[in-house]
């Protein structure tokens, strides 16, 4: 694997994790109303773009970052749709 791979996998995981505290602090507390809509959906779509991007491109580090954070902010979005219908 070259190096740039490296990087680019070690990169992404990180900004990935980054996410699993508040997905976990949602899950704990059941409480996720200091997020904005806004900005889940804005990111999400730039999440999504991104994946589709890699997908384009055939870069492995890119999908599968991006896949992942996808998979955290579709967990929070469901949480906080939940919790508004609560």
């Amino acid at each position: 694997m070259q190096m740039i791979s490296i990087l680019g996998f070690l990169a992404g995981t990180l900004t990935t994790i980054s996410f699993l505290p508040q997905v976990h602090k949602t899950w704990r507390t059941g409480r996720s109303d200091d997020l904005s809509w806004g900005m889940l959906l804005i990111f999400s779509l730039g999440v999504l773009l991104w994946l589709i991007y890699g997908l384009v491109l055939h870069e492995a580090p890119i999908i599968a970052a991006n896949a992942a954070t996808l998979v955290l902010l579709i967990a929070i979005v469901v949480m906080k749709a939940k919790q508004r219908s609560l």
